[in-house]
C-alpha cells in the first residue's frame, strides 16, 4: 500500500523564489518554454520512489494506468494520483488512443527531457535544471559531416559547393515542413 504522504503534494517548501532561507539555491532556465514550472514541485515529485519508477517505465514506452499498476504492483488509484501530480508539474504528457474494442485509453509518456543536477557539499546545496529544448540540437552524424564538408569547401573557395548547400537547405526546409504538418495533424486529432 502506498503511503498517502507520498502521493500528496509536499507543502513544506513555501518559498517560490530562486533561493530559500535555508541556503538552497535553485538555478537554471527550466520552464522558459513550458510556462512557469515550480522547481520545488519537480524536486518534490522526484523525491518519491514510486514516481521515479513510473518515469523509468515511461522512458521505455508510453503506457496506460493498468499497465503501470501491474508492472509496479501498486494500486491503480495510487498510480493515477502519482501520474496526475507528475502531469500537473509538466514532467509527463498524456493522450488518448483508440483501441479495437472498448473506450480509448489514456496513455502517459515523458513530455520533455529535463536535466537535474544536485550538488551538495560543505559550502553549498545547488539544484540546477535544464530543459533539453534549451540546448541546440545538431543534425545526425552524416548530415552534420556533410554540412561541415560543404562549409570547409566553401571556405577554401570551392564555389561549386554553394549549390550543394542550397540543396541541403531545400531538403531541411522540406523536412521541417513535413514535421510541422505531422505535428499540426496530430494536435488536431487529439
Amino acid at each position: 500500500m502506498t503511503d498517502t504522504n507520498e502521493i500528496k503534494k509536499n507543502t513544506k517548501f513555501q518559498n517560490k523564489g530562486n533561493s530559500s532561507s535555508d541556503g538552497i539555491e535553485i538555478r537554471g532556465n527550466y520552464g522558459s518554454d513550458l510556462g512557469e514550472i515550480d522547481k520545488e514541485d519537480i524536486l518534490d515529485v522526484m523525491g518519491c520512489k514510486t514516481r521515479r519508477d513510473i518515469i523509468d517505465l515511461l522512458r521505455r514506452e508510453p503506457m496506460f494506468v493498468s499497465e503501470i499498476s501491474n508492472e509496479l504492483n501498486v494500486g491503480q488509484k495510487a498510480i493515477i494520483a502519482h501520474l496526475r501530480a507528475m502531469e500537473d508539474v509538466g514532467i509527463l504528457n498524456s493522450s488518448y488512443k483508440k483501441i479495437l474494442r472498448g473506450r480509448p485509453r489514456k496513455y502517459y509518456d515523458l513530455d520533455n527531457e529535463v536535466t537535474i543536477q544536485i550538488t551538495i557539499n560543505k559550502n553549498s546545496f545547488d539544484v540546477n535544471f535544464q530543459d533539453s529544448r534549451d540546448t541546440l540540437q545538431l543534425p545526425s552524424g552524416d548530415e552534420w559531416s556533410k554540412l561541415l564538408d560543404i562549409e570547409k569547401r566553401l571556405d577554401n573557395g570551392q564555389m561549386e559547393a554553394l549549390e550543394e548547400l542550397k540543396n541541403q537547405i531545400r531538403l531541411y526546409d522540406n523536412l521541417k515542413a513535413r514535421a510541422e504538418y505531422i505535428l499540426e495533424r496530430t494536435l488536431k486529432n487529439r
